[in-house]
C-alpha cells in the first residue's frame, strides 16, 4: 500500500503539524455526525419534492413493518456526512479516494432504488455491490492472508485474495441491510460494530493499528449517530438500499482495516449473520430467490410475538454489545472454540426466537 507511514503504521502524529492524529477522529466523528444529522433534516423536509416518501397504504410490501408515510434516503444523508467527513479529514491516506468513490456509487444506486421504490433490479444492486468490492480491493484494501489456528500467518494467492475480497463485502452489504427492519434497529447496532472493530480491536497486542482504521470507524460512527436521532421511534426517515448497503460495506472495511474479518464481526453481528443464514435456508427451501426479500426476518417473528419496535431495536444493540465484549477479550487459540460457541449460543437464541408460536395477549405499543 505504500510507503506513506500513515499506512503501515508509523508514528504520525505530528504529519499535520499541531493536530494529531487523535484530533482528527474526535473531529472526524463530530463532522460526521452534525453534517448527516442536518442533511437527513434537510431531506425529510423536502421529501415531497424529492419523492422520496414510502407510503404504505399505496404500495404494501409484506416485509414492511411502518405503518404510515416515510421518506427513504437516509443513504444520500448517510453518504454526504461520510464522503464531507473524508473530503476533510481522509485526503492524506492513499485508499480514502477509492472508498469515497464507493459511497458515491452506493449513493446513486440507492436513491435510484428510492426514488423509484425497489424498482432497481436485485440482480443490479448485486452487480453494484462485487463492482465496489473490486473497486476497494484495486484501492488497497482487501484479504491478503488469513491466520490460523495456531497463530501463523498464510499468505493468500492474488485470484484467491481478490475472490474473499468480493465474498466478504458482497456479504456484509446484504445481510447487514437485511437487519434494518424497524425504527433505530440498523444504525443503533452499526454504532456499536464500528467502535468496537474499528477503535478497540485495532488496539491488541502485535498488531500495528493503520491510522486509517480509527479514523473510518469515528466517521462509521458519527454519521450512524447523527442518522439515528431522525431514525429511532417513530422513524422521521428510512436508511433505504443506500443507507443500508453503505453500513455493511463499511463495517466490512473496517473488519480488514482492523485484521478481524470474520470471526470477530461475526461475534459482534452474530444476530444479523444467523437471522440471514435462516432466512437464506428458508428461501432456498420454498425454492425462493435469494435476493428478493420477505417477511421472514427476525424482527418479522419478533414483532409477530408482540415486542415492540423500541424493544426489537435494543435486543439488535445489546447482542451486538454482549459479542463485541467478548469477542475483544479472547486471546490465543481458545478464542477460536470460544467464539464458536458464543455464536452457537447466539443461534441458537435466535431459532428459538423465530420458532416461539405467537401469544394471544395484546402486542407492546409501538408494536406497529
Amino acid at each position: 500500500m505504500g510507503d506513506d507511514c500513515r499506512l503501515v503504521g508509523d508514528n504520525c502524529d505530528n504529519y499535520f503539524g499541531v493536530i494529531t492524529l487523535a484530533d482528527m477522529d474526535t473531529g472526524a466523528l463530530i463532522i460526521a455526525l452534525v453534517s448527516t444529522f442536518l442533511v437527513s433534516w434537510a431531506i425529510i423536509s423536502g421529501q415531497k419534492r424529492l419523492k422520496l416518501i414510502d407510503d404504505p397504504n399505496k404500495r404494501a410490501l409484506p416485509k414492511n413493518t411502518h405503518k404510515y408515510p416515510v421518506p427513504r434516503g437516509g443513504g444520500l444523508a448517510i453518504g454526504a456526512g461520510v464522503i464531507l467527513t473524508i473530503l476533510i479529514f481522509g485526503t492524506g491516506f492513499a485508499p480514502t479516494k477509492f472508498i469515497v468513490l464507493c459511497v458515491a456509487i452506493m449513493m446513486i444506486i440507492g436513491y435510484l432504488d428510492d426514488r423509484f421504490q425497489d424498482k432497481v433490479s436485485p440482480y443490479v444492486r448485486l452487480t453494484t455491490n462485487i463492482l465496489i468490492a473490486v473497486i476497494t480491493w484495486y484501492g488497497g484494501i482487501g484479504i491478503r492472508y488469513v491466520t490460523g489456528l495456531s497463530g501463523e500467518v498464510l499468505f493468500l494467492e492474488p485470484v484467491i485474495g481478490i475472490m474473499a475480497t468480493i465474498l466478504w463485502l458482497t456479504w456484509m452489504q446484504n445481510i447487514v441491510g437485511w437487519s434494518s427492519g424497524v425504527d433505530g434497529q440498523l444504525p443503533g447496532f452499526v454504532v456499536i460494530a464500528a467502535l468496537m472493530v474499528g477503535v478497540w480491536g485495532g488496539f491488541r497486542e502485535g498488531f500495528i493499528t493503520p491510522p486509517i482504521l480509527p479514523m473510518l470507524a469515528f466517521i462509521t460512527t458519527g454519521a450512524y449517530l447523527g442518522f439515528l436521532r431522525w431514525n429511532w421511534y417513530p422513524q422521521k426517515i428510512m436508511p433505504g438500499y443506500g443507507g443500508k448497503s453503505l453500513a455493511g460495506y463499511l463495517l466490512g472495511v473496517i473488519a480488514i482495516l482492523a485484521d478481524v474479518k470474520l470471526g470477530t464481526m461475526a461475534m459482534v453481528l452474530a444476530v444479523p449473520f444467523t437471522d440471514a443464514v435462516f432466512a437464506i435456508s428458508k428461501r432456498l427451501s420454498e425454492g425462493r430467490s435469494l435476493v428478493w426479500g420477505g417477511r421472514d426476518h427476525l424482527h418479522h417473528f419478533l414483532l409477530d410475538l408482540g415486542w415492540s419496535k423500541k424493544k426489537v431495536a435494543i435486543f439488535y444493540w445489546l447482542m451486538s454489545l454482549t459479542g463485541g465484549i467478548l469477542a475483544l477479550r479472547l486471546k490465543g487459540i481458545p478464542s477460536y472454540f470460544t467464539m464458536a460457541t458464543v455464536i452457537l449460543i447466539i443461534a441458537g437464541i435466535v431459532l428459538w426466537l423465530r420458532n416461539w408460536p405467537s401469544f394471544s395477549k395484546p402486542p407492546d405499543r409501538g408494536n406497529g
